[in-house]
């Protein structure tokens, strides 16, 4: 067996939370290591969030192409260079990997890539990606274990080997027709890429909407848009078994309300869902407890159940979203430096880049509504916004929810062209504090979306007063 080499800081995984805290707690001096697997930087840079985007700025492309004429461009026929879009992929990939590596390397943390399993608290055996073995342990030690993507126990679904979101990102053929499981964020956002690269896509939702957290406003929305396209989506329907080979070809077996349905494809994404990367890695060992759905227990200290170790990122159970676990990274690194923060009440905004986009941070009506909570609504057509309509990209809308007895902000909805932006600022006031009247009076610059906070909020109603007895 190798000897035990020790260092101050063990990391396992090198996502947004654990290299953030790397490269931290390297330069103030600490030994540090950090144990990655395959990806450099986490899923973030390499197979989900910036490849997806990139990944749709090329649909977007396509899409102006197509619509050049109602810009007064002329253009000729339009095809689709799937290679030339994964290059283009492949070339932030690689470029942000660089960064990476030189960033590693300037904070004097030593980079281990292999996988990591705990052989007894604290103290990990590393299976090295170039061969042998070495046996790491740390004082402290940090758990960035990522997730991935869940195939559900389907009858004859895993046989036909779907992709998921890693493999749609890496196609160089344009699939004929694709059948996307799943109405959330990832099904919705590489559905309408798809389509707009040029193959048919269908969408089976077994949800009576897709984007089932949003309010039905907001699905309704996105239904005919994605119908307009020429999206195919079934909605409140079951898949029973899978037949074929995606790639090759594929038979979707399911049922909805108008009965046995049968959809014929070349290929099958899956996007149905996550799981935690809890499994297999010995965290028994270590005395690191799991919560029954296989998330690492935390405190909203985003400490473990072991002394010494701490859990961040999706591993832990937090939202998954990279802006989360960079925040999980400033929650544990202020604490290390005799801080209190916590995980308690943080103001999470959520974004999916569909076209137009879907931004939204704190209530919308459904949680509010499920919860009790009484509020005044502010809403309008994004055709209101004088930015959309200069861009020509006038659908969709916006909406606020205020409390109904004061001026605080309860949550904010926008599907609409440059939505992340204009619920950027709003997100601003609610971390503030500031009333909704503050973004009212306001002076924005013309024009940007965010000067349709003006007119959307000139027509809030009126306090409602009680009646004296």
């Amino acid at each position: 067996m190798p000897e035990i080499e020790r260092f101050d800081i063990l990391v396992i995984g090198s996502g947004e939370a654990g290299k953030h805290l790397t490269w931290t707690m390297a330069e103030a001096g600490h030994r540090t290591a950090v144990v990655e697997r395959k990806y450099i930087g986490g899923s973030c840079p390499n197979i989900a969030c910036l490849p997806s985007k990139n990944v749709i700025r090329s649909a977007k492309a396509n899409w102006f192409a197509r619509h050049g004429a109602e810009y007064g461009i002329q253009t000729g026929p339009v095809s689709t260079d799937m290679k030339g879009v994964l290059n283009r992929k492949r070339k932030m990939v690689e470029d942000g990997v660089q960064v990476h590596l030189d960033r590693f390397k300037a904070s004097g943390a030593e980079l281990i890539r292999g996988e990591a399993r705990f052989v007894a608290p604290k103290t990990v055996e590393v299976r090295l990606n170039e061969g042998g073995r070495r046996m790491i342990a740390g004082d402290r030690v940090f758990l960035d274990l990522g997730s991935r993507s869940v195939i559900p126990d389907v009858p004859g679904l895993a046989v036909a080997k779907p992709m998921t979101h890693v493999e749609a990102l890496d196609l160089d053929r344009l699939p004929e027709h694709v059948i996307v499981l799943g109405g959330g964020y990832v099904g919705l956002e590489l559905a309408q890429a798809l389509r707009r690269f040029g193959s048919e896509v269908t969408v089976i939702e077994r949800g009576q909407q897709i984007a089932a957290a949003e309010d039905p406003d907001v699905a309704q929305a996105l239904l005919e848009n994605f119908t307009s396209e020429g999206i195919e989506v079934l909605l409140d329907t079951r898949v029973h078994e899978v037949g074929g080979l995606s790639g090759q070809k594929v038979r979707v077996v399911a049922e909805n309300g108008h009965g046995p349905q049968n959809i014929e494809g070349t290929d099958l994404l899956i996007a149905t869902g996550r799981t935690p990367n809890t499994q297999g890695i010995g965290l028994e060992a270590a005395g690191v407890e799991l919560d029954a759905r296989g998330y690492i227990k935390v405190n909203d200290r985003l400490e473990t159940s072991a002394a010494g170790v701490w859990a961040m990122g999706d591993c832990a159970g937090s939202p998954q979203f990279t802006h989360v676990a960079f925040d999980d990274f400033r929650v544990v690194r202020d604490n290390l430096n005799g801080g209190s923060r916590t995980t308690r009440e943080r103001l999470i905004p959520f974004c999916m880049f569909t076209d137009p986009e879907l931004a939204r941070v704190g209530l919308n009506e459904s949680e509010a509504k499920r919860r009790g909570i009484a509020y005044r609504l502010a809403k309008m057509p994004m055709a209101a916004v004088l930015r959309a309509v200069a861009l020509g990209e006038t659908s969709g809308f916006v909406k606020m929810l205020i409390d109904a007895q004061s001026d605080r902000i309860l949550g904010f909805t926008v599907l609409g062209v440059e939505g992340s932006e204009m619920m950027a600022a709003v997100q601003t006031a609610m971390v503030g504090g500031l009333p909704y009247t503050a973004l009212r009076d306001a002076i924005f610059t013309h024009p940007t979306t965010a000067e349709g906070l003006v007119f959307l909020l000139a027509s809030v109603p009126a306090v409602a007063r009680k009646q004296p007895a």
